[in-house]
């Protein structure tokens, strides 16, 4: 139903011919981040095997369920795709809590505390930016309940590939440590936080180019290590 909802604004809504020119003017930067995103996931994927398996038999030892968390994100033109992550938290977690993570969360595990800090649960989602699902720099992906409520103009954040990092994922690194002290971590992240970072985002579809790529993966680095 979202993918139906999205695909059906993104061609008519707000933004549609500003974005639209945006990306036929970066045509040649859109293939050469391709063709970046698929060399560089295919040897990170070899070069981080070793610390793959690592990380999967910490988490078999010290908690019960799978090594990987699989959750339906909202991609580019408003198409679906489970994304890849480390399991950082308890066996049916969305079950116990809400769709987001505040502050101290009891549903994470010792070792998940651990790979969130580090962002290192983020790793295997270079499966999917092999497979064409997202990118290493873009708007990161929303699950579905939360795209069914951005505006026709909001929408335009899926023209682009979905990233595994983001101009607002650095800017909000302690997300959730604001919402952790709301009385209403859901309310003030959708009207408060979400808008802001999908603003965000937009700005980075208009700076797009390749070395602004590299620029805000370095900044990443920076944001883990501080």
């Amino acid at each position: 139903m979202t993918e139906d909802l999205v695909a059906g604004t993104l061609s008519a809504g707000q933004g549609a011919d500003e974005f639209g020119e945006i990306l036929r003017r970066k045509k040649a930067t859109l293939f050469f981040k391709r063709a970046f995103d698929i060399v560089a996931s295919f040897f990170g994927l070899i070069i981080l095997f070793l610390p793959f398996l690592c990380i999967a038999l910490a988490i078999k030892l010290t908690s019960r369920g799978p090594v990987f968390f699989r959750q339906v994100r909202v991609g580019r033109n408003g198409k679906e795709f489970r994304i890849f992550k480390f399991r950082t938290m308890v066996t049916d977690a969305e079950k116990k809590g809400l769709q987001i993570t505040v502050g101290q969360d009891k549903r994470v595990t010792f070792v998940g505390k651990i790979l969130r800090k580090t962002k290192m649960d983020e790793l295997p989602q270079l499966i999917n930016v092999f497979a064409g699902q997202m990118s290493f720099v873009g708007p990161r992906p929303e699950v579905p309940h939360y795209v069914g409520m951005y505006s026709e103009y909001q929408r335009n954040v899926l023209r682009v590939r979905p990233g595994i990092t983001e101009l607002a994922s650095i800017v909000y690194r302690d997300e959730n440590e604001v919402l952790g002290q709301s009385e209403d971590p859901e309310k003030t992240y959708i009207e408060e936080i979400m808008p802001k970072k999908i603003e965000l985002n937009l700005q980075y579809i208009r700076k797009m180019s390749f070395w602004y790529d590299i620029k805000l993966i370095f900044q990443t680095f920076a944001a883990i290590l501080r």
